[in-house]
């Protein structure tokens, strides 16, 4: 099994986390990014993401591409 030791969540990440349409992820980075106060140039973390939507960590990482 290869182990995902990506730090970074994308938006086709939140497509198969959620089910929903790449529009609503992209909607979701930008929510996330303004709920942990990050500039639009960086990245949203799996632990920011977490933190925001209230998915834990393992779970979002089970899920990631």
């Amino acid at each position: 099994m290869m182990i995902n030791k990506r730090a970074v969540i994308y938006p086709k990440d939140i497509v198969c986390l959620t089910g929903r349409s790449e529009r609503y992820a992209q909607i979701m980075m930008h929510k996330a990014r303004a709920y942990v106060n990050k500039e639009p140039h960086q990245f949203v973390t799996v632990s920011d993401f977490a933190l925001f939507s209230g998915i834990p960590e393992e779970v979002i990482r089970k899920y990631m591409l």
